[in-house]
């Protein structure tokens, strides 16, 4: 891939996260405002006073404007999973990886290279990418008189660090956002928390009885914001561990297969 090609699709990547983020805020501000804010969610019809007895999206409403940026949080994070999904299924390519990699080791030990190329093209996933750059270096020395042993092979592997370096990048795409979103969840919903906090104590405050409806918002507010924050931030940490032991699995499978090709190279020139 020439560095154009990389630089648009960096281009592509930027532009897709910024419009995801929009897009959830904008679906965050329709959902918080028509959906929770509705007025058959509350006594007398008014989102101003109390919610309904069991009614929870009336509560979520009561939880303030830092609900909307807290479910654009949350909605970011299912968005960024699903591209995950999809990416790493396209880099895992067609069936299973560790049958993919004996079979590719099997026609290598035979010194079928051609066969081995042809089901790199069939598997069409990110170690198939790779394997086949250091396939096609393989046959183009294999019958090198000029370049010594050691030349050859520190060729195979450069060829083979190259096309690694190329593919590695897209499989960690995004997922500096689910570490991003596993910190600012919580902090953003503990300024929620304290935001309802100060609400509800200023509801104690006053002289004579204390508003009770004020003291219920405030508390419903710290308790939802507490509540989105925690939630956010557990399903991001969670994702960012599997995508991260996907992407592990991945790297060291990339790396086993090359190592097996660069010792079949060797071999053979031992021959």
């Amino acid at each position: 891939m020439s560095k154009k090609g990389s630089s648009f699709k960096d281009v592509l990547q930027s532009m897709f996260a910024t419009s995801a983020i929009l897009v959830a805020f904008l679906v965050s501000l329709y959902l918080y405002y028509n959906v929770m804010g509705n007025p058959v969610n509350f006594e007398g019809g008014n989102p101003a006073g109390k919610g309904l007895p069991g009614n929870y999206l009336a509560i979520v409403y009561k939880g303030g404007m830092i609900v909307p940026l807290l479910m654009t949080l949350v909605l970011t994070l299912i968005i960024f999973t699903f591209e995950r999904f999809i990416t790493l299924s396209r880099a895992n390519g067609k069936g299973r990886l560790t049958t993919f990699v004996r079979n590719l080791q099997n026609l290598m030990n035979e010194g079928k290279i051609d066969e081995a190329l042809a089901a790199c093209d069939k598997q069409k996933g990110s170690l198939a990418n790779v394997m086949r750059s250091g396939l096609i270096r393989y046959n183009d020395l294999k019958n090198d008189k000029e370049l010594e042993k050691d030349q050859k092979i520190l060729s195979i592997q450069k060829s083979l660090e190259e096309a690694t370096a190329l593919e590695l990048p897209m499989l960690g795409k995004n997922m500096i956002i689910f570490s991003t979103l596993a910190s600012i969840c919580v902090l953003i919903g503990l300024i929620g928390t304290v935001l309802g906090m100060i609400r509800a104590f200023g509801a104690l405050a006053q002289s004579g009885a204390p508003d009770a409806l004020a003291l219920a918002t405030g508390i419903s507010e710290a308790l939802v914001n507490t509540a989105f924050g925690i939630s956010g931030s557990c399903i991001a940490i969670v994702m960012y561990n599997f995508f991260s032991s996907k992407i592990d699995g991945y790297t060291f499978k990339i790396d086993e297969a090359g190592f097996s090709l660069t010792q079949t190279f060797a071999a053979s020139l031992r021959n």
